[in-house]
């Protein structure tokens, strides 16, 4: 590029940095603890009758086929929350109601019984982005000192 063209750039590089930004996309993740691959009116259920989150699906986008990190609760939500696996961030088995059994033929690694406050959460992720982000329901990642406050 020379200094013509350079010069001639300008005015559309100060046009576009004035520009709106763009509205970030709203968008609600829902995780739920226990759920069968068709325990939903939207997956072919026609027991339990969901209306909401059948105009939910319908107006969204549903994502069908996926993997959970660890089979019980904690690891999972963590793995989730942080985008890491549970082996790395060391929960590896269910954090909460949590005891321990003599009887047990296996050796276990030892496993944290909280989420670290060091590890960043999909939510602060976000947050960083500028959008707000709100947590119901079961949190299953630590005690007191580790609930999502903020």
């Amino acid at each position: 590029m020379n200094r013509r063209q350079f010069l001639a750039s300008l005015p559309a590089a100060r046009l576009a940095a004035s520009a709106q930004p763009a509205r970030l996309p709203n968008f609600i993740f829902i995780l739920a603890d226990d759920l069968g691959a068709h325990d939903l009116t939207p997956d072919g259920n026609t027991f339990h009758e969901t209306p909401a989150l059948q105009r939910l699906a319908g107006d969204g986008v549903r994502f069908t086929n996926a993997y959970a990190a660890c089979p019980v609760c904690s690891p999972t939500r963590a793995s989730i929350m942080t985008g890491k696996y549970p082996a790395r961030l060391k929960v590896t088995d269910w954090i909460a109601g949590r005891r321990q059994w003599p009887t047990a033929p296996v050796i276990t690694p030892p496993n944290k019984l909280q989420l670290g406050l060091e590890e960043v959460t999909l939510a602060e992720a976000l947050k960083t982005k500028g959008y707000s982000t709100a947590h119901v329901g079961k949190w299953h990642l630590g005690g007191q000192g580790y609930e999502p406050e903020k």
